[in-house]
């Protein structure tokens, strides 16, 4: 319920407002040199607080690790770490304590647990994507001594496309109507191996689906040429073979994303992933409150007005974790 991966798992820990937030990571082989430099670059890039177009909240986001390496070298035992909270305030969410947010987990929580943490979301809050972030970090080290590379760029926000400066101003003009906007972010992962991924319930882009899915505000994914493939034929979608100058099997095309038969042929994988707008906004909305009564809300708070900027780190970090776990689920294929 908490944990990710079969042969590299994360299970997390931690909410919003607690004391911490964290993890531990399993199956890491023992050997490898880990930069915690590098992971805290990755955190970095993730940390709030960074501009006037992210939440006002200003976490250090220090990694710190408990176990699994000596003299930065892994173990091959369970690596825990703690991303301590130092700038949470309760007291932003006491006048929303009885009133279900719309678009927020606050009712399905409760109808599932019969209690739920009102604090930031608890659980349920983004805040729990940064040991997200410090196991992709770690998964990604060891796809690069692989030749594997991730990289993700923002495609669209609010359904405009355009340069960086055109997409902030996007955010920009929500965020001063006291409002929210989304995105998508594309990811593509360089240098895979043909051969990643089972054939069948754990194709590689359901693998991918499954990871994109479980980063808070996602609500779509898609791979390749996507949606837009129902509106084509085969021949326009068709990836045809050839040999390249060294001999190997490649696709002139990529309409596949990288992926045949739930399995990695070499080419890139490219997938892009779609966020909603943030549900917390100034806007008045129209809710309930946990006594039956019917309520508005305009929320307040520290939040940010679009999320796909911060999120790349996350969907680069969970893109790694998903190939380096193919990666060593792949070593048990053949004899």
């Amino acid at each position: 319920m908490n944990q990710f991966g079969k042969i590299f798992r994360l299970t997390a820990f931690g909410e919003s407002h607690g004391p911490a937030i964290g993890g531990v990571i399993d199956g890491v082989p023992a050997g490898m040199r880990i930069d915690t430099g590098a992971v805290q670059a990755q955190l970095d890039r993730r940390r709030p607080g960074q501009s006037v177009l992210t939440t006002a909240r200003n976490e250090a986001d220090r990694v710190e690790f408990l176990s699994g390496f000596l003299d930065g070298i892994t173990l091959g035992t369970p690596i825990g770490f703690i991303i301590r909270n130092t700038d949470h305030r309760s007291a932003d969410y006491s006048a929303m304590a009885e009133i279900y947010r719309p678009n927020h987990a606050d009712y399905t929580y409760e109808a599932k647990y019969g209690i739920r943490e009102v604090r930031g979301g608890g659980r349920a809050s983004a805040r729990a994507t940064a040991s997200f972030v410090v196991a992709g970090a770690i998964a990604r080290q060891a796809l690069e001594t692989l030749g594997i590379e991730i990289f993700s760029e923002v495609k669209s926000v609010g359904g405009i496309s355009g340069n960086i400066g055109e997409l902030e101003a996007a955010i920009a003009a929500a965020k001063c109507d006291g409002d929210s906007v989304g995105g998508v972010v594309e990811c593509t992962v360089s240098g895979v191996p043909a051969g990643l991924g089972e054939p069948l319930g754990d194709k590689l882009q359901v693998m991918l689906a499954q990871a994109m899915l479980s980063i808070n505000a996602v609500k779509g994914f898609e791979y390749g040429d996507g949606f837009a493939a129902a509106d084509m034929h085969g021949r326009e979608a068709a990836d045809e073979f050839y040999y390249d100058t060294e001999g190997v099997v490649r696709t002139r095309t990529n309409h596949s994303g990288g992926i045949q038969g739930g399995i990695s042929n070499g080419e890139d994988i490219v997938f892009r992933v779609a966020f909603k707008p943030v549900p917390t906004i100034a806007k008045t909305l129209k809710t309930v409150d946990r006594k039956g009564a019917e309520v508005e809300l305009a929320a307040k708070g520290r939040h940010d007005p679009c999320v796909v900027f911060r999120a790349m780190p996350i969907v680069e970090a969970m893109a790694a974790m998903v190939i380096f776990d193919a990666v060593l689920l792949n070593r048990s294929a053949r004899f």
